[in-house]
């Protein structure tokens, strides 16, 4: 079995910092690096990317709404045309950047209301792709798992991940709880790594309200700014090891 680790990075903004980047960078085979518009700035995207490139990890672009006030996690009443303007522009800006290192994005993961709007909304999930197949149809559009993020990636013909959430709990639905609402957000690193095993060795996680759900895992996601970040990843990655699961960049095995 083989999966990828991946974190949501350079996610601080001017003299502001964020997580612990530079440690979790040795641990993590994938980053998803904030583009601008909920966090990150071109010197924050310049440095994490120059860190990926020395720690050999995979670079995603992380195109949000534009929303630096609320991280991101707020939702927008935007219309799609909109949306694609927004997310082509913070692609575009990543790639920039990762040319100028002599490194390639590999993958694009929507962060924050607009992932979680796109799980279930079909024509948000579409435009989404459609912009990554316009800029870069060989990059990989990473989704919540079994959601409609994927359902149009795959329809689009493009490549695409399945992501869990080590730090996150879910409903029976298959969606991430709210933020809002208390036991979203886990901080027990024991309990973090005893459901990752499950969801890779069985293919189940439980929700919140106590109801096992099927479950798909290409890649694991630790939030960065989750203060247990460092901890979560390194916990997870000797979990892995030891149960013989291989941790790999998304483009050594998603084809």
């Amino acid at each position: 079995m083989t999966v990828d680790l991946n974190a949501d990075l350079g996610e601080g903004y001017g003299i502001y910092t964020l997580g612990n980047d530079s440690e979790i960078l040795q641990v993590v085979t994938s980053a998803n690096i904030a583009c601008g518009f909920h966090a990150g700035d071109p010197i924050i995207m310049d440095k994490t990317i120059a860190m990926c490139k020395k720690y050999n990890v995979g670079i995603g672009a992380h195109p949000s709404y534009p929303d630096l006030h609320g991280f991101g996690r707020r939702d927008m009443n935007l219309s799609l045309h909109e949306i694609s303007c927004y997310v082509t522009y913070q692609i575009g800006a990543i790639h920039a950047v990762a040319k100028k290192h002599g490194m390639k994005v590999t993958h694009c993961k929507p962060h924050g209301a607009l992932y979680n709007k796109a799980c279930v909304d079909s024509a948000l999930a579409q435009c989404l792709c459609e912009v990554v197949a316009n800029i870069d149809d060989s990059m990989i559009f990473i989704g919540l798992a079994n959601s409609e993020m994927n359902i149009q990636a795959k329809k689009k013909g493009l490549k695409y991940a399945h992501e869990v959430f080590a730090d996150r709990a879910y409903n029976s639905d298959g969606s991430l709880v709210s933020r809002n609402k208390e036991g979203a957000v886990l901080h027990d690193k024991d309990v973090v790594v005893k459901r990752i095993l499950r969801m890779l060795q069985d293919g189940k996680i439980t929700s919140l309200c106590g109801q096992d759900i099927d479950i798909q895992a290409d890649t694991i996601c630790v939030h960065g700014d989750t203060p247990e970040s460092l901890a979560f990843v390194k916990s997870i990655k000797k979990a892995l090891q030891d149960s013989d699961v291989s941790l790999s960049t998304l483009t050594n095995f998603i084809t």
